[in-house]
């Protein structure tokens, strides 16, 4: 009974993790943002990757932080097409663009300065 207890808070715990985070990425957006000079941000991000659940928070923070630019979340095992063509390969990909160009991408970091960091290199 104790682990059928655990299962319902674990799946409960992570449903309310990834309620906060949705899937806003457009190639419409994408590509208007990019001919308009706008830097960009994408995260890859899975609702049960305990790395991207520390990513969200910093990510939250950093587009209050950053007014210019513009971060578009998608869900990787939902949208595999649209991040095989832009070549992120894994959950927990933060990759920043600009004019059309990829100008940084880093997997899995959760330090909120070298995440601010690897923003900045595209403004």
């Amino acid at each position: 009974m104790k682990k059928i207890f655990l299962l319902f808070l674990l799946f409960n715990f992570s449903n309310a993790l990834a309620s906060e985070f949705k899937t806003n990425f457009s190639n419409e957006v994408f590509i208007k943002a990019q001919n308009d000079g706008k830097t960009v941000v994408v995260y890859s991000w899975n609702k049960y990757c305990v790395t991207c659940n520390k990513q969200k928070p910093i990510l939250k923070q950093a587009k209050k932080d950053f007014n210019d630019v513009l971060f578009l979340y998608i869900e990787h095992v939902k949208n595999k097409d649209i991040l095989k063509e832009l070549k992120i390969n894994f959950w927990s990909t933060i990759a920043i663009y600009k004019n059309n160009k990829q100008i940084s991408k880093t997997v899995g970091l959760v330090n909120k300065e070298e995440i601010y960091s690897h923003i900045k290199k595209g403004i």
